[in-house]
């Protein structure tokens, strides 16, 4: 069993940063690919980033390159998600979560354990 806790979230204004941490507890996950998902209210969730064990990959959805940065620390068991240049529409719940089964880094599907969430708010 994992257990996942977000943080770092936060209301800023558009053109602003945050970084958002998920420290991981109960096994370690240092084999195991992660990513972030977000929802913004009334939408479905979506893929932001994720991130292979080892940190030497990393994908994003479209929307996000250039402006987001996962990233991952093994010897702390925490993976963060670093956003620059953000926007009103960036405003959602992020979710951290471990790939713990098949399928593409993209699905929802391909993860099994999730975090709470971290409400990131961005003000124009």
């Amino acid at each position: 069993q994992v257990t996942l806790v977000e943080s770092g979230g936060g209301l800023v204004q558009a053109g602003g940063s945050l970084r958002l941490s998920c420290a991981a507890s109960g096994r370690t996950v240092s084999s195991l690919a992660m990513g972030w998902f977000r929802q913004a209210p009334g939408k479905e969730r979506e893929f932001v980033a994720a991130v292979t064990w080892s940190g030497s990959s990393t994908y994003y959805a479209n929307s996000m390159k250039g402006r987001f940065t996962i990233s991952r620390d093994n010897a702390k068991n925490t993976v963060y998600l670093q956003m620059n240049s953000l926007k009103p529409e960036d405003t959602a719940v992020y979710y951290c979560a471990v790939k713990g089964g098949g399928g593409g880094y993209y699905y929802m599907s391909a993860y099994n354990y999730w975090g709470q969430g971290t409400q990131v708010t961005v003000s124009s």
